[in-house]
């Protein structure tokens, strides 16, 4: 929240409690004391001790406060829909308003009994504490995630539904509080925001009863999906900004026309981006959901050499669902619902190479010894990406031109933490240069071959936050952490612990859509 802005309401809640407490029959210094005053205002309005717990909880508070005001409007008379509507969703306005009223004149609460409610306001009531009590749970316990896609495959299935514990790494409090319940960004219909972003606080975790270790499942906020092209958001608004700026580029040549330098493609990238497509930007506890596995915490050096993973200079443990893509060649025409029910090929990811007998499948290391004998496959063998040309979009992190990495070649790199320090340079710069800026909120700049950060001279940084290297186990089918970069502490959002429903979505009901051998499997 803006600073001054916050400070004014402030200022103008503890006014209104000052000048309504006295015409309630209470002191008005009361008003005054944090956290007392929320006492006597419950008191007031004669509603249960234990709504100071609520209280507790940021988020759900402010959904509480928003109750409590038009509980007060109540016990001054103000009973008419239009009143209670103002009292609840402007509280800060209201209240106000309501003390400087002269004519105003304190009736108490409404009594249980002296007025029948009636089945709208019934309804009304057990809807608010419905959602606050789920609020918490989903908060500050668990919450319930799907699988959309096959970037975890086999170890989690399209389909899979997750509950994800909050309570593992410590739940985080709400950074953008003011949102509609239940709704993650975007409402379900017009695209339209669910928070209001003028109200946005620091972020804060609770504690855990443990850190985020390696080999563990992780649901996380999407740490380049800050600005978002909207009808791409599962992309990084970066990479579609450099495969832009590449076509742009790519036009003048073939055109024959002047070639500009790179900066200036960028610039017409990003302009070419703002006005063909709508862009956002989203807080961090409103960026899309991940689940990949946490493969190296803060402090590791990572590696990856011909498509095995490498923790501080040892091999790294290897799920046993884990899948690779391999090129196979055929002698037959492969039947699809063969193929899923023999090697677990979804019928999605049975893809032929156009004109060619060939397809890539990616298959775990069971599967892969098992399709050799299938009379069908004349060959099958890993499909590595082991470089070549350079990527003119630079799609593997650190995403500059000094780097040739692959997805199946990568690093060394270390990973950020807290406290601990790297040398910096032109060449080590863009490794960190995301997290320096956006992650740490720093102005970096660069300067006749110098850095400088926040208008000093750097030649080193000292990282504030923990940071991980993410991966999916499908390793060859997933956008992790090889091409968008390291995820910061303030990202991770719980630990997923178990399926407790999964359904295929190449069956139907009466084929077997259900997958009852997965239903309550605790997630490894």
């Amino acid at each position: 929240m803006n600073l001054p802005i916050a400070i004014i309401i402030v200022i103008l809640m503890h006014v209104a409690l000052y000048l309504l407490f006295p015409r309630a029959g209470r002191k008005g210094w009361e008003a005054l004391v944090p956290g007392y005053n929320l006492y006597i205002w419950i008191k007031i309005i004669k509603k249960p001790w234990w709504w100071m717990i609520l209280l507790l909880f940021p988020g759900v508070n402010i959904l509480m406060l928003m109750i409590m005001s038009a509980n007060l409007a109540h016990t001054f008379g103000k009973r008419d829909a239009s009143t209670n509507a103002f009292a609840f969703f402007l509280p800060f306005v209201y209240l106000p308003l309501l003390a400087f009223d002269k004519t105003l004149q304190f009736v108490g609460p409404i009594e249980k009994g002296q007025h029948k409610k009636n089945t709208l306001i019934e309804w009304r009531d057990a809807i608010l504490f419905a959602i606050v009590a789920a609020s918490i749970i989903r908060t500050y316990v668990f919450e319930a995630y799907t699988i959309p896609t096959a970037s975890m495959e086999k170890s989690l299935l399209i389909g899979d539904y997750l509950f994800v514990s909050k309570m593992a790494y410590g739940p985080k409090t709400p950074q953008t509080p003011l949102a509609v319940p239940f709704v993650h960004h975007s409402l379900p219909v017009g695209n339209i925001k669910s928070y209001l972003e003028w109200m946005n606080l620091p972020y804060f975790r609770l504690p855990g009863y443990r850190n985020v270790e390696r080999n563990d499942v992780v649901v996380f906020n999407f740490p380049a999906g800050d600005t978002v092209v909207v009808l791409e958001q599962n992309r990084s608004y970066e990479q579609i900004a450099r495969e832009a700026s590449y076509e742009l580029k790519h036009r003048d040549i073939a055109q024959k026309k002047k070639v500009l330098s790179d900066a200036a493609y960028d610039k017409l990238g990003r302009d070419f981006i703002k006005s063909n497509y709508e862009i956002t930007v989203r807080p961090v506890d409103k960026r899309e959901n991940y689940v990949k596995r946490c493969v190296a915490v803060a402090g590791d050096v990572l590696s990856v050499k011909d498509g095995l993973l490498y923790i501080n200079d040892e091999q790294a443990y290897m799920p046993p669902q884990m899948q690779y893509s391999y090129a196979l060649r055929t002698n037959d025409w492969l039947n699809h619902k063969t193929m899923k029910e023999k090697f677990g090929i979804n019928f999605q990811d049975l893809r032929k190479i156009g004109g060619t007998d060939g397809y890539v499948v990616p298959l775990t290391f069971e599967a892969y010894q098992a399709i050799q004998e299938f009379p069908a496959v004349a060959k099958v063998a890993p499909n590595l990406d082991n470089g070549g040309m350079p990527d003119p979009t630079h799609r593997v992190f650190p995403n500059d031109v000094q780097y040739n990495w692959t997805h199946d070649n990568f690093g060394p790199l270390y990973v950020p933490k807290a406290g601990e320090s790297v040398d910096l340079n032109l060449k080590e710069l863009p490794k960190y240069k995301r997290i320096i800026e956006a992650y740490e909120g720093n102005e970096l700049l660069i300067n006749d071959g110098e850095i400088f950060i926040n208008g000093k001279k750097a030649t080193s940084y000292t990282f504030k936050m923990n940071y991980y290297f993410m991966m999916g186990d499908n390793r060859h089918n997933s956008l992790d952490s090889r091409f968008w970069g390291f995820v910061p502490e303030d990202h991770v959002v719980g630990k997923a612990s178990f399926v407790w429903l999964s359904l295929d979505q190449d069956l139907g009901w009466l084929d077997g859509k259900i997958r009852w051998s997965r239903i309550f499997n605790w997630i490894e």
